[in-house]
């Protein structure tokens, strides 16, 4: 299906966020989500449902000051 991951059109295999993270070898990073503008919480990954054309944000922490 294709999605915009952080602003980039991709093409996954994916049907859920959590099966999106983990096709970008994500499964286990500590992230941020969030879908089409909202923010998705880690525990509802699994069963927030993508479709195609969805915008999905991935964030990362960064150290630094």
């Amino acid at each position: 299906m294709k999605l915009t991951i952080n602003g980039e059109r991709r093409e996954l295999d994916a049907a859920t966020v959590a099966e999106a993270l983990a096709a970008l070898d994500m499964a286990g990073a500590r992230v941020a989500t969030a879908l089409n503008g909202d923010f998705v919480p880690a525990a509802a990954r699994a069963d927030t449902a993508l479709s195609p054309g969805d915008a999905l944000e991935i964030v990362a922490p960064m150290q630094g000051g």
